[in-house]
């Protein structure tokens, strides 16, 4: 089953998550764990990767949008 998003409910949908994972990482106890030795850096790096994936697909969108003004114009 394939689920069809809009680009504003992706975007919506991760603004929460960032949200939520910025709660997540400042609270004590996540310090806490993220402070043990057995704490890998690659798991706060998929914590980093979650927040940039927004400024990512904005990116995208005004790519996109410049292509269809260009196509557009030459119409």
């Amino acid at each position: 089953m394939e689920i069809k998003l809009t680009t504003p409910e992706i975007r919506a949908i991760l603004q929460g998550c960032q949200h939520t994972l910025r709660l997540v990482g400042s609270s004590r106890d996540y310090r806490k764990i993220q402070s043990s030795e057995y704490f890998s850096t690659s798991n706060d790096l998929v914590l980093n990767n979650a927040f940039n994936i927004l400024g990512e697909i904005d990116e995208v969108e005004q790519v996109n949008q410049q292509r269809e003004s260009k196509h557009g114009a030459g119409n």
